[in-house]
């Protein structure tokens, strides 16, 4: 079987098959993992039956400072401080005032971000691909145009400014999703926008239907009228709003955070309707826990949320520079027995 058939036959809740694997890796992670592996990029040496690219960006989402410097602006204006392990700060948001006045919106059809695209779309041909869109759709790109306090602000004080920054926000992915899906051959777009904390939803219900969920309800419903899988990422704690996001044409949740969520909870709730994609705790577990607990956690991912198809094993964030070598292997080999 080849791999994007596995992984489509998985997503669609077929019984009986492997569960699939895919991780995210820090600049950190990765050096060591590639380093021992000496093959080249992970993802293909471990043969991650997903494979998952971005778009190019003026502020990639890990920017070296060796290469971007201490600072970088992104596409959208907002200048960011850099540094080697993770995806940066940013510290200087790019619309001080609450308005849209004067300020201009970088071109989703700009050449340079569809660079490389299409040669990686043929060369992952065999596999499932996702192409994630951006690095913080809405929620979180208004958090760093604005800076946190304002955003936050906004929501109450600014609440016109704030719907006017989302439609904007809104067309400019929608332009971005119709480039690739009249240019490129691939299986899924990828949202990056976080809605929780470990503990609870940074925004009320009640906000995230006002403001963000008839936006997100266009962006998915474009990518199912073209054939497409919709895969959202959003960290922490999101259980409350995990229903409506799949009413309105949700595929695959990632990263199911087990520090912020009972994800054999969601998979006992939702895990009819959604995949779920991650899982493995990336606080703890991985970087102190035994191999022996790393191996049995993973055993019991599979077993309990692979019950029934729709479960894709991966971490519960992005694999950090804190975890050894030694615990890489081990999640790599007993991910793909």
């Amino acid at each position: 079987m080849k791999n994007k058939e596995w992984v489509k036959r998985v997503i669609s809740h077929e019984e009986g098959l492997p569960v699939p694997y895919a991780f995210a890796f820090s600049p950190p992670a990765r050096k060591l993992a590639e380093e021992y592996y000496k093959q080249g990029p992970i993802e293909e040496v471990l043969n991650f039956p997903i494979q998952a690219t971005f778009l190019n960006e003026t502020k990639p989402l890990f920017a070296d400072p060796a290469i971007y410097g201490e600072k970088v602006k992104d596409d959208f204006g907002v200048v960011w401080k850099t540094n080697y392990i993770d995806r940066g700060v940013p510290i200087v948001p790019c619309l001080i005032k609450p308005s849209l006045k004067g300020y201009k919106f970088p071109e989703a059809s700009a050449s340079y971000r569809f660079e490389g695209i299409g040669k990686w779309c043929i060369k992952n041909k065999e596999y499932f691909k996702v192409i994630w869109i951006g690095e913080g759709e809405l929620w979180e790109r208004v958090c760093f145009m604005r800076g946190f306090e304002n955003a936050f602000l906004d929501l109450i004080l600014n609440a016109k400014f704030f719907e006017e920054l989302l439609i904007q926000l809104t067309d400019y992915h929608l332009e971005t999703m119709k480039i690739l899906f009249e240019r490129f051959e691939f299986d899924a777009i990828g949202l990056s926008d976080d809605y929780g904390s470990e503990r609870s939803l940074l925004i009320s219900p009640s906000q995230w239907r006002k403001f963000f969920k008839p936006h997100l309800k266009k962006i998915y419903n474009f990518a199912k009228k073209n054939g497409k899988k919709v895969v959202h990422h959003s960290c922490g704690h999101v259980y409350p709003l995990i229903g409506e996001m799949i009413d309105i044409g949700l595929d695959i949740l990632h990263p199911v955070q087990p520090e912020a969520m009972d994800i054999y909870r969601l998979k006992k709730e939702f895990g009819e309707n959604v995949t779920l994609w991650g899982g493995l705790g990336t606080q703890k577990l991985l970087p102190y826990g035994k191999i022996k607990e790393i191996t049995d956690e993973v055993e019991c991912l599979k077993k309990e949320l692979g019950k029934g198809g729709g479960y894709i094993l991966g971490g519960g964030l992005t694999i950090q520079a804190d975890v050894s070598i030694e615990r890489i292997i081990a999640l790599m080999d007993e991910a793909k027995r």
